[in-house]
């Protein structure tokens, strides 16, 4: 099996090289990710500047594969398109610095570059980290290798899309796993007004993790009671519960 592997915190993150260990023991991994950190970037692709792709090697001086100066959708986009011999039997995106849980989904590179394998018909996994105070990469690409085999081995359909989030290691071991909803309500979003050293007045994002959520259990929910989270995901925003309601409006011109 060949393995792509990318992410949006950049090719020499310590969580694509923990989650590249543990996933050469399912076959061959080649990283194709972005040269820098791209969080928050959404699908963003590149239209307007030229894509610069390096060859890049590993700490013990083996090839790793290649740094994209561009997005991480942009970096799966060139690695199916240009820079594979043939198409990667399986996309993964991570392990990403903290949660892509609940709408934060809608924000994440690392969701987007596993959309963006989707969207060429390969099954497609996003692994993100609950935000802690030192973040335990390789005891979760550990537990990230046990949920892409559950997956695998049920066999599902090309093109499937999933979104996987590991608790904090601090939260002790993994409780579970559970497949859930993402959670589509606003948690922890706020700024923090200052004032820069001239007197111009700036915000900064803060954040602050859910703690009760009330509600049916979503990604968000169970990912603070301790479980793995997964959730299949698609990238048709069509209402089609619409479509037939809004088909017998008047439309004439």
């Amino acid at each position: 099996m060949h393995i792509l592997l990318t992410n949006d915190d950049g090719v020499y993150a310590p969580g694509l090289r923990a989650l590249r260990k543990e996933l050469m023991r399912l076959g061959e991994v080649t990283v194709v990710a972005p040269a820098l950190e791209q969080s928050g970037v959404g699908h963003s692709i590149t239209l307007l500047e030229p894509l610069v792709v390096k060859s890049v090697d590993d700490d013990d001086g083996s090839n790793l594969g290649y740094s994209v100066e561009g997005s991480p959708a942009d970096s799966v986009k060139l690695a199916v398109c240009e820079l594979l011999s043939r198409p990667p039997d399986l996309i993964i995106s991570g392990i990403n610095a903290g949660s892509n849980a609940g709408i934060n989904v809608l924000y994440s590179g690392t969701v987007a570059a596993a959309i963006e394998g989707a969207f060429f018909k390969i099954t497609s996994i996003a692994i993100s980290l609950e935000l802690a105070e030192h973040f335990d990469y390789p005891h979760a690409a550990r537990n990230a290798v046990k949920v892409i085999e559950r997956i695998l081995a049920n066999k599902p359909e090309p093109g499937s899309l999933f979104n996987v989030n590991l608790p904090a290691h601090s939260r002790g071991e993994p409780k579970g796993i559970k497949v859930v909803p993402m959670g589509v309500g606003r948690y922890g979003e706020g700024f923090e007004r200052r004032h820069d050293p001239r007197g111009r007045t700036y915000y900064w994002m803060t954040y602050a993790p859910p703690y009760h959520l009330d509600g049916p259990e979503t990604d968000v929910t169970a990912l603070c009671n301790g479980y793995i989270t997964v959730t299949p995901l698609h990238f048709d925003l069509t209402r089609y519960d619409q479509i037939d309601p809004l088909s017998k409006w008047d439309w004439s011109l």
